[in-house]
């Protein structure tokens, strides 16, 4: 696959939402700037929702320094709003979506260019995320979440496919993509890049992850945020399969199968002795099956206990979330609850 003539390069603009990320944010938006791509055919778009740290300080010296970066302001201060903002202000004929503490490693936009121009039914093309962590507890979380036991078939985390997938993290877009699907759905706190995807594909495009451009995470380093983090996926997951009438994917699933499993079977195991006998050995095979995943990630035996620890926390807490979204919207048919509107970061 041959790179495409510099000459005939398209633009390019980066959508990065934020909200008090002072301590990433300079990184971001640099590794944008020193992405190896021309800067008359680059643009970065910070969407800040009224940050009470130093964050616009940082971005605002950067646009000073940099005529292609932008500087907005996110009133309502939520994702989906963020990212429609820095849509609706971007003039790129592609358009990337950029976590504020995500980093861009070189050639990353230049190559999803490249797989764009072998491909024309593609509307996406995302990269893998590099997991990065700064002490023992988000070494801990970043292993859990780079193993197929933790995360499920999300690639883009596992690095175990290269192809067509049904979504990525921090795609990059063709601009008709959103002319034809509209942009992300401003109801959505959470999720709202898989339900784009979702709409993505529906209308006829196709995503594709390459695992030759990569870009760096800085992993959540607190159980409790995380747990919160996974709650909101599952919750809102939810309210995504009732306004599409349809459940998005098969995996999402399968954490609310183990929920129901661990409360349903150990009411039972009470009352009889081989609903007791079966629920038992459910958790042994869960227990041996994250114990061997967790010994993959680590030779460290204190390290495999935590990471089995953080796999209970992203399942436990999707299908929990999941449960009660089923509950709340599906069932009494009430809007999603406030308080699940606030980000655990």
């Amino acid at each position: 696959m041959s790179l495409p003539d510099p000459a005939t390069l398209p633009t390019i603009s980066v959508v990065i939402p934020c909200r008090n990320e002072e301590k990433y944010i300079r990184e971001c938006v640099l590794s944008v700037l020193q992405s190896n791509y021309p800067d008359h055919l680059l643009e970065v778009v910070v969407c800040d929702g009224r940050s009470t740290d130093e964050t616009p300080r940082i971005v605002g010296a950067l646009a000073e320094q940099n005529a292609n970066v932008k500087y907005l302001v996110n009133e309502r201060q939520t994702t989906p709003f963020a990212l429609n903002l820095g849509i609706r202000h971007s003039g790129g004929d592609y358009v990337m979506i950029l976590g504020g503490h995500a980093a861009l490693e070189p050639g990353f936009l230049a190559h999803c260019i490249e797989v764009f121009e072998a491909d024309e039914t593609l509307g996406c093309v995302g990269g893998l995320l590099d997991n990065v962590y700064e002490n023992p507890l988000s070494a801990v979380i970043a292993k859990a979440m780079s193993s197929p036991f933790g995360v499920g078939s999300a690639h883009f985390r596992t690095g175990l496919k290269e192809g067509y997938v049904d979504t990525v993290a921090f795609g990059v877009y063709k601009r008709s993509v959103f002319n034809q699907t509209g942009l992300f759905d401003e109801e959505l706190t959470r999720n709202q890049d898989d339900e784009f995807n979702f709409r993505v594909i529906r209308a006829g495009y196709k995503i594709w992850l390459t695992n030759k451009a990569r870009l760096k995470y800085y992993v959540r380093a607190s159980f409790p945020k995380l747990w919160k983090q996974y709650y909101q996926y599952g919750y809102w997951k939810v309210y995504v399969n009732v306004k599409h009438r349809t459940v998005t994917s098969i995996r999402q699933l399968i954490p609310l199968f183990f929920v129901l499993f661990l409360v349903l079977g150990g009411i039972t195991s009470l009352f009889h002795w081989y609903a007791r006998f079966a629920w038992l050995a459910g958790l042994l095979v869960y227990g041996i099956g994250a114990l061997v995943a967790a010994g993959r990630q680590s030779g460290s035996l204190t390290d495999i206990f935590k990471i089995v620890y953080t796999f209970v926390i992203l399942h436990t807490g999707y299908g929990w979330g999941y449960l009660r979204g089923i509950m709340e919207i599906l069932v009494f048919r009430r809007n999603p609850v406030k308080q699940e509107t606030t980000m655990s970061r």
